[in-house]
C-alpha cells in the first residue's frame, strides 16, 4: 500500500485554514468609526485637514482554536485619512485572556492586503499590524495600530478603532 504524503505546501496549509474559517466561522459585522492620528506625529493644522471619522463597514468570520484564542478572516472598507475608500482584506489572530466570566481582552496581529489611493496608485499591498480588543466573545471594541515608519512627521502613528458584533 502506498504511503500517503502528509506534507503540504505553506500555500495549501493557509488556504485550508482560510476555507475552514469561511465555512465554519461565526459571521460578524465590523463597524469602524474613529482613527486617531498621533498628536506628536502630525501638526494641529494637518490633523484639522485629516479625516478622523473613519466610518466603515465590513464582515468577518471568527473561530476559537483549541487554546481558546481567536482567529478570523475579514473584509472591510473604511474612509481613510484623506476621505477616500480604503478596502482591506485579511487574517487576524489574537491571544485572549478572560478578565471575568464574560469579559476578555485580546492581543495579536493581522496580516492584510490594503488599498489606498495615496500609496502605489491604489494597488493593493501587504501589511502586518498589531491588534487588540476588549469585550465579550460576541461583541468587542477592537483596535489596530499603524506605526510611524520613518523619522519624518506626518506618516503613520494612527490608531483605528472599530467594533465587531457577532451576527449568529
Amino acid at each position: 500500500m502506498a504511503e500517503e504524503n502528509t506534507d503540504t505546501s505553506w500555500w495549501e496549509k493557509y488556504k485550508n485554514k482560510a476555507v475552514g474559517l469561511y465555512d465554519n466561522g461565526q459571521l460578524s459585522l465590523m463597524l469602524s468609526g474613529y482613527a486617531h492620528h498621533g498628536r506628536n506625529t502630525y501638526t494641529a493644522e494637518r490633523i484639522a485637514e485629516l479625516n478622523e471619522r473613519a466610518w466603515g463597514l465590513g464582515f468577518s468570520k471568527v473561530m476559537r482554536d483549541e487554546k481558546d484564542n481567536e482567529e478570523s478572516i475579514y473584509g472591510m472598507v473604511i474612509s481613510d485619512s484623506h476621505f477616500k475608500p480604503q478596502p482591506m482584506l485579511g487574517y487576524a489572530y489574537q491571544w485572549t485572556k478572560p478578565l471575568s466570566e464574560k469579559l476578555e481582552v485580546g492581543v495579536g496581529a493581522t496580516g492584510l492586503l490594503i488599498s489606498r489611493t495615496d500609496y502605489f496608485g491604489g494597488f493593493p499591498f501587504p501589511a502586518v499590524l498589531p491588534v487588540a480588543s476588549v469585550g465579550t466573545r460576541h461583541s468587542k471594541l477592537m483596535a489596530a495600530y499603524v506605526p510611524r515608519f520613518s523619522k519624518n512627521k506626518g506618516n503613520g502613528d494612527v490608531l483605528l478603532l472599530f467594533v465587531r458584533i457577532d451576527l449568529n
